[in-house]
């Protein structure tokens, strides 16, 4: 379980909160040890993977497991070098989540799975080491991410990220996904806020409170009433599980048999990340 007593700030012990207009209130020096597991986990398991399991199809429809992980070191690179002008992933300025990953897997395209995993390593090294110094050094400065700027602390978003393909990889393997229930709950987490931002940039307003079951789970309150704020409780209580609502807001699974117990207007709420995700796109040969 995460040990939110351990957070600072505004927030009551057992409380994570995530905000567009206002600081964020975590720890985010447990997050990188959760990041840091999380990697580490991964990486043992891709070190038994053999040709076969390299080239094996992932929840990703164009890519493969070796596909997913050359991603993994590209989003890691850019978290480990992002500044406060970095608009890599600024919606704005022409970044397209369903397009550009893919071009950007053109450069490493003859890359072998070792190098690939040797990257993916190293470059997890250097963006835990640049964050744990910014942490140390209390930089505080926004960055840019598809939903507009936020302080540079929601690593939560290269976490997030990780962890979904993680799961990618695996589960379309019939392989289990070693997480925890840190790891599940911060997943978790994001995934509703970044649901309700998406929603908000199509114009639709989410005020919802979820309780989520099992590992990771808890209450989950999102409101895009004021820029779109978090608040995440964890509890024992009942509901669907936390991992398989993550899924489900990522389009990665069916979110009305998921969040069946919701109101329709609920569920319609909480889908534009995942119809975005599986909105087909016209691919230019840029």
């Amino acid at each position: 379980m995460i040990d939110r007593s351990r957070l600072p700030g505004k927030t009551q012990p057992g409380k994570l909160l995530v905000r567009t207009a206002g600081a964020c209130d975590f720890d985010a020096e447990h997050l990188l040890e959760v990041f840091a597991g999380q990697r580490q986990r991964f990486v043992a398991v891709l070190q038994r993977f053999g040709p076969d399991d390299w080239a094996a199809p992932t929840r990703c429809a164009d890519w493969s497991a070796h596909d997913v992980v050359r991603h993994l070191c590209d989003a890691t690179g850019f978290a480990a070098a992002v500044g406060s002008d970095d608009r890599t992933l600024d919606v704005t300025a022409g970044f397209d989540p369903r397009v550009m990953p893919g071009r950007w897997l053109a450069a490493t395209a003859g890359e072998s799975p070792g190098a690939t995993l040797r990257r993916l390593v190293a470059t997890t090294q250097e963006l835990l080491a640049a964050a744990r110094d910014r942490v140390t050094q209390d930089r505080r400065f926004n960055v840019h991410l598809p939903y507009g700027p936020m302080d540079w602390t929601v690593l939560l978003h290269c976490f997030w990220d990780s962890w979904i393909h993680e799961r990618d990889v695996l589960l379309a393997r019939g392989m289990e996904h070693p997480t925890d229930s840190d790891a599940t709950g911060y997943a978790t987490a994001y995934g509703v806020f970044i649901a309700a931002a998406v929603a908000a940039m199509f114009g639709a307003q989410v005020r919802e409170k979820l309780s989520l079951a099992g590992d990771g789970g808890g209450v989950f309150e999102v409101n895009s009433s004021d820029g779109i704020t978090l608040t995440a409780t964890q509890m024992r209580t009942a509901g669907p599980p936390a991992a398989q609502v993550a899924d489900a807001l990522a389009g990665r699974t069916d979110i009305a048999a998921v969040l069946n117990d919701l109101p329709a207007s609920s569920r319609a709420a909480l889908s534009p990340l995942a119809d975005f995700f599986n909105t087909p796109v016209e691919q230019d040969r840029a």
